[in-house]
C-alpha cells in the first residue's frame, strides 16, 4: 500500500484547487449545487450540514456519502432515524452562515457542522472561519435550543505557511470547547493522502473513501443519539 505523507496530501491539493473545490471568491471553480434535501421520516433527525465533502461530490450519488452511510448504519438501532444531507459543493462557512436559516426550516435533534475546508483553500482569515462558526452554532441553539451539534476539524496547506496551518487547524477545538459541542478533529484521518480511496484530483473521496468517513463518524453520533 503506497500512502502519501500528510504533506505529500496537500501538495496534491495545491495542485488541484484551481479545477475542483477550492473557488475563488465571485469566480467558483466548482459550481455551487443545490442542497440535495433527503429526508426519511419519523424518529430523530439528523443535519449534515456541509461542503463538497458531505455533498458527496463526484460520487455516482448522494447514497454512496459518508452522511447517507451513516444513516444506514444507525438505522440499525434507530430504526425511525431521520436525516437531510444539505452539504452544498464549493461552500464556505460565510456560504453556510448565509443559508442557514432557510435549511433550519425544520427541528433537528443533531446538526453535523462540517465547513470551512473552503475557507482554507481561499487564504481567508482564521478569525474570519472562528467567528462564522461560532454564528452558525449560537443560530441554531437559539431556533433549536435543545440541539446536540458536532463539529468536524479540518486541516489546511502547507504553502500558506505554517503560522496560518497552525492557526487554522486550532481555530476548530477552540470553537467547539468554547461552545460546548461534540468534536471529530479531523474528518479524512485514514483517508487523506492514500490514492487509492480519493478520487483523480486527489481532493474528494472516493465511493470506498466514504465508507471509512462513515465509519469513523459514526460513534459520534451514536453518543449525540443517545
Amino acid at each position: 500500500m503506497s500512502r502519501l505523507s500528510y504533506y505529500g496530501f496537500f501538495s496534491i491539493l495545491v495542485l488541484f484547487s484551481f479545477v475542483t473545490s477550492c473557488n475563488k471568491e465571485g469566480s467558483e471553480q466548482e459550481p455551487k449545487t443545490s442542497p440535495k434535501m433527503e429526508t426519511k421520516t419519523n424518529g430523530k433527525k439528523i443535519l449534515f450540514f456541509g461542503d463538497s465533502l458531505t455533498a458527496g461530490y463526484g460520487l455516482n450519488g448522494p447514497e454512496e456519502s459518508f452522511a447517507h452511510l451513516a444513516y444506514l448504519e444507525l438505522q440499525k438501532k434507530y430504526p425511525d432515524l431521520e436525516y437531510v444531507n444539505a452539504g452544498v459543493s464549493g461552500d464556505t462557512t460565510s456560504g453556510g452562515l448565509a443559508r442557514l436559516d432557510w435549511v433550519l426550516n425544520t427541528k433537528y435533534d443533531v446538526f453535523v457542522l462540517e465547513l470551512g475546508a473552503n475557507d482554507s483553500l481561499r487564504g481567508l482569515p482564521t478569525k474570519m472561519t472562528e467567528e462564522n462558526l461560532t454564528r452558525i452554532i449560537r443560530e441554531a441553539r437559539a431556533k433549536y435550543p435543545s440541539i446536540k451539534i458536532l463539529l468536524i476539524g479540518m486541516r489546511t496547506l502547507p504553502n500558506m505557511g505554517p503560522q496560518y496551518a497552525k492557526e487554522f487547524a486550532a481555530l476548530f477545538p477552540r470553537v467547539s470547547k468554547k461552545e460546548k459541542t461534540e468534536f471529530m478533529p479531523f474528518l479524512l484521518e485514514g483517508v487523506a493522502g492514500d490514492r487509492r480511496l480519493n478520487q483523480d484530483d486527489g481532493i474528494h473521496p472516493t465511493a470506498e473513501g466514504h465508507k471509512i468517513l462513515s465509519k469513523h463518524l459514526v460513534p459520534y453520533l451514536n453518543k449525540l443519539l443517545k
